[in-house]
């Protein structure tokens, strides 16, 4: 009844009234936020004993009215399309908004709030009934090189289950600050990867999701050098997470069949972690990816004939120097696929995008 009450009036004093929606990750039996068709957000704080509340949102911080209820409100300015963290500021303390499901980044428990693209432009992350659809699953394995336990996620193919094939399989890393729950959260790679295999642009694979052990930002651990920043993931990830992968699925073990890439400094660590090993990785992609120094690539006379695929890409309105790195390469006839995702910056938007790019040219 609401929402038909706000649709109806479409003037008030002169002012166009919009339509607005819930929000993606509201929990169950909250409105707020609500996003309009403008991008823009609301939000909606009950505190009445607090003095000040803002939204932080997208680098900018709103400050909220307060009503004689003390229900708090604001509504943004028009917001990039896309998953965006967000936290409400009360009395200067950072706080998750309870109206909304949490996502891990930033180093920590966020909001998450998705402004929605058209539905022609979502369709690759979009969930579609009408197909098949492969499941993420909750690993934990015992790792040898930390002696403890560690959780990874795991994605199939809905072929896996009645199948006895085995299947080539991506390594797949998330950014600084997030953990191995980000792809299959806020990067909706399960979704992209059913679309993709269900109308054959991709080849049926595993994705491997785990912690790079860069899940806090540079500088929260003391004594921690940049250059140590989530180097102790290389070690795992060859010695403890590719066995208990090939022991515990039905997987390809053969260099040609392994992949990795990942965005961000996950990014960084793939270009770290493969190149050096690419006796080990036939694939490689960074998506935004801080590669700090090319010269392991571009010293090495046969890495054309051993890389497969060398996948680069960024968003149009970011600048981690990706595009210098690709000039290098270009420069000097380094074989890559180049990729850039219009209009977007260092957020999950231009992941999405790179993934659903990269996929499709591995394992062919």
């Amino acid at each position: 009844m609401k929402k038909l009450i706000i649709a109806a009036l479409c003037a008030l004093n002169g002012a166009f009234c919009l339509a607005q929606a819930p929000a993606q990750y509201n929990v169950p039996c909250v409105e707020y936020p609500m996003v309009d068709d403008q991008g823009r957000a609301t939000f909606q704080l009950m505190a009445p004993n607090a003095q000040s509340v803002q939204a932080d949102i997208c680098d900018k911080k709103y400050p909220m009215t307060r009503d004689e209820k003390g229900l708090w409100t604001v509504t943004t300015d028009p917001l990039v399309v896309g998953f965006h963290y967000y936290f409400l500021i009360v009395d200067g303390v950072s706080v998750v908004d309870p109206g909304v499901n949490t996502f891990f980044g930033c180093g920590k428990m966020c909001g998450g709030i998705e402004i929605p693209e058209s539905k022609e432009e979502a369709a690759y992350y979009t969930y579609d009934p009408n197909i098949a659809h492969g499941q993420v699953r909750e690993c934990h394995y015992y790792s040898n090189e930390e002696k403890q336990m560690r959780r990874c996620f795991v994605y199939t193919p809905a072929e896996y289950e009645n199948g006895k094939g085995k299947y080539p399989v991506l390594y797949l890393q998330h950014g600084m600050g997030e953990d191995e729950r980000g792809w299959s959260q806020q990067g909706k790679m399960a979704d992209i990867m059913d679309n993709l295999i269900a109308s054959g642009k991709a080849t049926p694979m595993i994705v491997v999701m785990d912690n790079g052990n860069c899940s806090h930002s540079f500088g929260q651990k003391k004594g921690e050098s940049f250059a140590d920043f989530g180097k102790s993931f290389a070690p795992v990830l060859l010695n403890d997470v590719i066995p208990y992968i090939e022991k515990t699925f039905r997987v390809k073990t053969d260099r040609e069949s392994r992949a990795m890439a990942g965005l961000s400094w996950g990014g960084h660590q793939t270009y770290d972690i493969a190149a050096p090993n690419i006796d080990k990785f036939a694939y490689i992609g960074t998506f935004s990816g801080a590669m700090m120094n090319a010269q392991p690539i571009l010293n090495n006379p046969d890495w054309n004939k051993k890389c497969k695929v060398l996948f680069l890409g960024t968003g149009t309105e970011e600048d981690l120097g990706s595009a210098g790195i690709h000039k290098q390469f270009v420069d000097k006839g380094i074989k890559h696929v180049w990729y850039e995702s219009k209009g977007t910056a260092h957020e999950w938007l231009t992941w999405r995008r790179c993934f659903h790019q990269f996929v499709p040219l591995i394992f062919k």
